[in-house]
C-alpha cells in the first residue's frame, strides 16, 4: 500500500518519477485508491468542457482473458519493431531487464486490473483532436497513481487488440478507444525518468533555430 510520504508527494516529484511500471507484486487496487486515480483523471481539462470520456475498469474474469489476447497481439507488433526476443536468464543488461519487464507484462495481462480510457467520436474533429479531450485525463490518472505508490504503464493493447477488447467491453462503434492503462501495487521502485534535455527538443520562433541555453 501507498506509504504517507508517496502519497505527499509534490507534482514535481510525481512527474520526474513516474516511470512505467511493468512488473507488479499481485496486490490487489483497492476500491478507493483506484477512486482517487479517476477522480483525478475527471479534473482534466477538455475541449469545450464537454467531458466526452468514458472510463471502464477491466478486472472480470472474462473482460481479463480478451486484454490477455490483446496483449499477445500487441507483443508480436512490437517485438519485430523493437527488436525484442526473450533475454536468456544469466544476461543482466539493461536492455535485458527492460525486456524481460516488457514480457513479463504481456504474460500476465490476463492477471492484472486495468483501466481503458474512451472519447466520444465526433465528426467535427480529427482523432488527434480528439485526443487532445482524453489524454490530459490519462496523464492525470498516472500522477495520480505515482502520488499514491502505484504503479502504472500506458499500452497499446486497445489499439492492437482494439475488436476484441471493444467486444468485451461492449463499447459503442461512436467511441473512440484511446488509451490503455495497466496499474498495481509495484514489484520494485519509483525512480527518476531518463529523458531527453529540453535543449534538444525545443525550438525558439524557427523550426530550425535551437534552444542552446536557459534564458531568463
Amino acid at each position: 500500500m501507498a506509504s504517507s510520504l508517496e502519497s505527499e508527494l509534490s507534482v514535481w516529484e510525481a512527474m520526474s518519477t513516474a516511470r512505467a511500471i511493468r512488473r507488479f507484486n499481485g496486490e490487489r487496487v483497492d476500491d478507493a485508491t483506484l477512486h482517487r486515480c479517476l477522480e483525478a483523471a475527471t479534473w482534466a481539462p477538455s475541449g469545450g468542457n464537454w467531458q466526452s470520456w468514458r472510463f471502464v475498469v477491466l478486472r472480470s474474469p472474462e473482460v481479463r482473458a480478451a486484454v490477455a489476447k490483446a496483449a499477445a497481439i500487441s507483443l508480436s507488433v512490437i517485438e519485430p519493431l523493437y527488436s525484442m526476443t526473450r533475454p536468456s536468464p544469466d544476461d543482466d543488461s539493461r536492455a535485458a531487464r527492460s525486456h524481460r519487464a516488457t514480457y513479463e507484462l504481456h504474460d500476465r495481462a490476463g492477471d492484472l486490473t486495468s483501466v481503458l480510457f474512451t472519447t466520444r467520436n465526433y465528426d467535427s474533429a480529427s482523432e488527434l483532436l480528439l485526443g487532445g479531450s482524453v489524454y490530459p485525463a490519462l496523464q492525470n490518472f498516472l500522477l495520480a497513481a505515482r502520488a499514491q505508490g502505484l504503479g502504472a504503464c500506458p499500452t497499446s493493447w486497445a489499439s492492437y487488440g482494439e475488436s476484441l477488447i471493444r467486444e468485451a467491453v461492449g463499447v459503442p462503434a461512436d467511441w473512440l478507444l484511446a488509451g490503455h492503462v495497466v496499474v498495481g501495487w509495484p514489484r520494485g521502485h519509483h525512480g527518476p525518468l531518463r529523458r531527453r534535455p529540453v535543449e534538444q527538443v525545443t525550438s525558439i520562433d524557427h523550426w530550425d533555430t535551437a534552444w542552446e541555453r536557459w534564458t531568463s
